[in-house]
């Protein structure tokens, strides 16, 4: 039970917290190698090729948002199983799934060999990795999370974060190699194929990892609670959310969506306009995944910085800093320059994406009891993962094409309003690094949740 404040890092600590990465990396290389391909133009030719070039590059955005749709309904299938069954089962079950569908994707034969049953499939399987991702990253987190000491929770539970900046590098990174070794036409025939098919090997080192640790101490200590006082009376994790954290749930979504908008642009917009504006397919993915190496070590600094000063300043600061950089990042990105590309890259990145993204966790997690913290936490942090990343690039190539490819003011508007958002919403909730998890389930146990007003400030 987290009643310490000890800031060590047990030997099972570390195998969670490696477990944690690892799999939530391969999970987020798999869901983010869809939006890479996409960004290249290949979906677009491979799937709607009677589109036209910018019509192909709209649709394929609208698949990559369907992922982000499905995240929601994800993390609500495996948040209440999470809160009923178990954190680790459902964390073998999401990668499972994620692996299984990635490899699926490599092998759908082109439009031109099935018609239109090639961008159905292809939407259809978009959508089983939206739901296998919405419920990985509550599992990770709170696995992390409610095994840590309360002076680590921040930086422990930031790691699963970090597998979203892990998946791009590798993303990134693997797409590079294969794009180096052969033609255009090699690639856009068959060699996309091979990152998908990857995924295959990823996984099985993954599960080999994740079948290692243990359940959560906290979720083993309350279905033991729950089999010595049996009252007959079993109330759905969702429901509880629902009815007692709706507050906390929008809370989560809205303070979160700053970073998903950074990491959807930084992913896959700025891939896309990069290469527009004159930067060599090579360099611009050589661009990214400098930044994602900058990403991966920044993420958990944040999370550390958040044990210290406290979620809420941290999450507002990067917010803030997110506001105002969001005209200079894109007019960055319309330069065709490349070492202004990667300073952008690198602010986007490694300071605001990071400066969000590496105590949201434990900032969302840490609003609900471990009895619907899975369920709740996640269906949260996937709405703001939907409203952010799911629609964020296709809303920005939206805007551009208004004004023939170069309205980047008003997608910078579009960028500082969200931030906006994002800093209206965690002003409105209360800090929570100091909460004893175990204790609040305690004093809480009729219903297995926290107070709300332990959660969003009156």
């Amino acid at each position: 039970m987290q009643t310490t404040n000890d800031k060590k890092l047990s030997p099972q600590l570390k195998k969670v917290i490696l477990s944690g990465y690892l799999g939530s990396s391969i999970e987020y290389y798999d869901f983010l190698l869809y939006g890479v391909i996409a960004s290249l133009g290949v979906f677009s030719k491979v799937f709607f090729a009677g589109a036209g070039d910018l019509g192909g590059l709209l649709a394929s955005f609208a698949t990559l948002a369907v992922g982000y749709v499905a995240r929601p309904l994800g993390g609500i299938i495996f948040g209440h199983f999470g809160d009923k069954v178990g954190r680790k089962s459902m964390l073998v079950i999401t990668m499972s799934l994620m692996g299984g569908v990635s490899v699926l994707i490599g092998l759908i034969p082109p439009a031109e060999m099935i018609g239109l049953a090639a961008p159905i499939l292809l939407v259809a399987l978009r959508l089983l990795q939206g739901i296998a991702v919405g419920g990985e990253w509550g599992g990770a987190a709170l696995l992390a999370l409610e095994h840590a000491p309360k002076g680590r929770r921040g930086f422990a539970s930031s790691i699963a974060n970090v597998g979203a900046a892990t998946g791009t590098l590798l993303s990134t990174t693997i797409v590079l190699g294969v794009r180096t070794v052969m033609t255009d036409e090699q690639f856009f025939a068959w060699g996309w194929r091979i990152p998908f098919l990857f995924s295959a090997l990823l996984v099985a080192v993954g599960l080999w990892v994740r079948l290692s640790v243990q359940e959560s101490p906290l979720f083993k200590e309350m279905m033991e609670e729950a089999e010595k006082n049996k009252s007959g009376k079993v109330r759905s994790p969702l429901w509880i959310v629902l009815t007692k954290y709706p507050k906390a749930v929008a809370i989560s979504a809205f303070s979160s969506v700053g970073a998903f908008v950074y990491l959807a642009l930084m992913g896959t917009f700025a891939l896309s306009m990069m290469t527009k504006n004159g930067v060599s397919v090579p360099d611009a993915l050589m661009v990214q995944a400098v930044a994602a190496i900058v990403h991966v070590v920044s993420m958990p600094f944040f999370g550390a910085l958040s044990d210290k000063v406290g979620r809420r300043a941290v999450i507002l600061g990067g917010s803030t800093v997110g506001l105002l950089f969001a005209y200079p990042m894109l007019y960055s990105f319309s330069t065709g320059n490349t070492w202004l590309c990667l300073v952008a890259l690198l602010v986007g990145n490694a300071l605001i994406h990071s400066a969000i993204f590496g105590p949201l966790a434990s900032f969302i997690a840490e609003m609900f009891g471990t009895g619907n913290r899975y369920s709740g936490a996640s269906l949260g942090y996937q709405l703001g993962s939907t409203i952010g990343s799911g629609f964020a690039p296709l809303i920005a190539i939206s805007i551009l094409a208004t004004g023939n490819g170069n309205n980047y003011p008003m997608v910078a508007l579009f960028v500082a309003g969200i931030c906006l958002i994002s800093i209206v919403a965690t002003y409105l909730a209360k800090e929570s690094k100091e909460k004893d998890l175990g204790e609040a389930d305690k004093v809480n146990s009729d219903d297995s949740s926290t107070e709300l007003a332990g959660a969003v400030r009156p």
